[in-house]
């Protein structure tokens, strides 16, 4: 069974190819060329490891919608906005999710009958994660409208994943602080 990691390089493929295909061909032979392999992409996950993730399954609908409405309209901007909406909605669920008391993240650590250590914490790193994604995304329409296709295609593929690193490092730092914070209030609640 395939490593669910070796995706990583596949899932760049709809956007790379759309941006090759722009270059050097028509925008419709550009956007079929991405819907072909965002197909490919989701029929390869499928095979190789027997599953199909949602948030694969939801990139796949989202891409085949823009890309048949960019078809259509004959205006590759709506290809490019896949990562915009991705960021919006899956940002703003888990925002409203954090919001309502009831993260994603800690139901999915209580399902797998993991420990939670500080559900403070842990819903603080949900809510910085969610607007992390909410701001990517709009960065992305703006890159979509304002940027070249290679350009859109960096920030996408590569540039998302340095953002990402960025993110979880100052995220790390952060927690480590509230952390510290805890420790403090607990050992000052102890000497009482």
């Amino acid at each position: 069974m395939a490593n669910k990691k070796s995706f990583f390089l596949i899932s760049f493929l709809p956007a790379i190819a759309y941006m090759l295909l722009e270059e050097f061909y028509s925008l419709q032979v550009a956007l079929i060329g991405g819907l072909v392999l965002a197909v490919i992409e989701i029929s390869l996950e499928k095979i190789l490891t027997k599953h199909v993730h949602s948030i694969s399954k939801f990139n796949f609908y989202l891409i085949a919608v823009l890309g048949g409405i960019a078809l259509i309209g004959q205006d590759g901007i709506w290809f490019k906005l896949q990562p915009f909406f991705t960021g919006i909605l899956m940002g703003g669920y888990l925002l409203v999710r954090v919001l309502q008391n009831n993260g994603l993240l800690l139901e999915t650590m209580e399902s797998f009958g993991q420990a939670i250590p500080n559900k403070k914490i842990m819903r603080s790193l949900e809510r910085d994660l969610s607007i992390f994604m909410i701001l990517y995304g709009l960065f992305m329409a703006y890159v979509a409208f304002e940027l070249t296709t290679k350009q859109w295609v960096f920030y996408k593929t590569i540039g998302f994943y340095l953002s990402s690193l960025v993110f979880f490092i100052l995220e790390f730092v952060l927690l480590r602080i509230q952390m510290r914070r805890e420790i403090k209030k607990i050992r000052s609640k102890n000497a009482k």
